[in-house]
């Protein structure tokens, strides 16, 4: 489990994929009212496959490390690929337990992809 923890510290204190894309083909900004965490995604598509994506952020060390891991593993994919993406993916990933109070955190980034993919920009 310390593993696993580390690697969640490692990711919120050194973010992977970080800043922005100007001209991004998607991008979507999603908040967390219920705590004041923020995901900002930014994804550049080409021949169908995501080719740069980019994100920005604040907030706890789930939310902040669960969207670095997330979108460090997104590059290459399909948009078919990322429309299948679930709660369920997001916490594969993390390779932790996530309590019920902290799913909201642990999903934002999940969240803002899907709605970045909606068009909701």
């Amino acid at each position: 489990m310390d593993m696993y923890q580390e690697n969640i510290l490692d990711h919120y204190k050194h973010p992977r994929n970080k800043g922005k894309i100007e001209g991004a083909d998607f991008q979507h900004r999603e908040p967390n009212p219920l705590c004041g965490d923020v995901v900002e995604i930014y994804v550049k598509m080409a021949d169908g496959k995501v080719v740069d994506l980019k994100w920005e952020g604040s907030g706890c060390a789930i939310s902040q490390a669960s969207a670095s891991i997330l979108y460090e593993n997104l590059l290459g994919k399909t948009e078919d690929e990322l429309n299948v993406l679930n709660v369920e993916k997001v916490l594969e990933l993390l390779q932790t337990e996530v309590n019920p109070a902290r799913m909201k955190c642990a999903t934002l980034g999940l969240v803002a992809l899907q709605k970045a993919l909606q068009g909701q920009k």
